[in-house]
């Protein structure tokens, strides 16, 4: 048998057995701070935030090692690839008519 419960006045809905949302048995959720220990970077001054300290030295150029990502590699033109393509017929061609390399 379906049992029905009113949720507002002229709304009804089944009742079903619900499940209790998922919670995490931690109290609250893991958060990263910007603080650090006073740490010098190069323009000799010293930081203790993680943003500011990142700030300047992309400021300056520099590159912090661990979290920043590699540009993308680039692709051989199609010059490049006829050149390596056109070396190796080359030395094919040349280990096949007797040539070898003089060891030393």
């Amino acid at each position: 048998m379906v049992r029905l419960i009113e949720v507002e006045p002229g709304r009804w809905r089944v009742l079903r057995a619900t499940q209790p949302p998922a919670r995490s048995p931690l109290p609250c959720p893991h958060v990263i701070s910007d603080a650090m220990p006073p740490t010098e970077q190069v323009d000799g001054r010293f930081y203790e935030s993680k943003a500011a300290f990142r700030a300047v030295g992309r400021a300056l150029g520099l590159t912090e090692v661990g979290n920043s990502k590699l540009p993308p590699k680039q692709r051989a033109s199609a010059g490049a690839k006829q050149a390596r393509s056109d070396a190796l017929r080359k030395a094919a061609a040349r280990y096949q008519a007797g040539e070898r390399p003089r060891s030393i």
